[in-house]
């Protein structure tokens, strides 16, 4: 993976929260329904929370009833990076931003929409940016 921006692991501890850090940089995931965005209806883009990359558009965020913020696509498809992930006896997509290589979470095939996918996010690994609220 070839990332824009490069950190030691000792930056990135100084900028995130431990909770940020665990989930963003060590792959962790937050407990479901726990997250700041997992009801949010604001309007606005979600920026990785490490780098501020747009990952994400609210207008395609949607109620899973996972526990997470669940979306339908990235914002633009360049920004995220899928790797396949074998770990906890499961085979999964994980999500990573392409911009710092931070965890963001996992991809799914049950998904609505024409794409199918639900992008199943951590909140931790999200700031939402009202101020770029997607047009109606």
């Amino acid at each position: 993976m070839s990332t824009e921006i490069r950190k030691s692991e000792a930056e990135w501890r100084a900028q995130l929260s431990p909770d940020q850090y665990h989930v963003l940089r060590e792959a962790g995931t937050e407990p479901p329904f726990s997250g700041r965005y997992v009801n949010a209806k604001a309007g606005g883009t979600y920026r990785c929370a490490a780098c501020g990359a747009e990952l994400f558009r609210s207008d395609t965020k949607y109620d899973s009833r996972s526990g997470w913020p669940s979306f339908t696509e990235p914002a633009v498809a360049e920004a995220v990076e899928l790797i396949e992930d074998r770990s906890h006896g499961m085979v999964r997509t994980e999500v990573r931003c392409r911009r710092c290589g931070s965890h963001l979470g996992h991809v799914f095939p049950d998904g609505p929409g024409p794409t199918g996918e639900r992008y199943c996010i951590n909140s931790l690994s999200l700031d939402l940016d009202e101020a770029t609220s997607p047009a109606s």
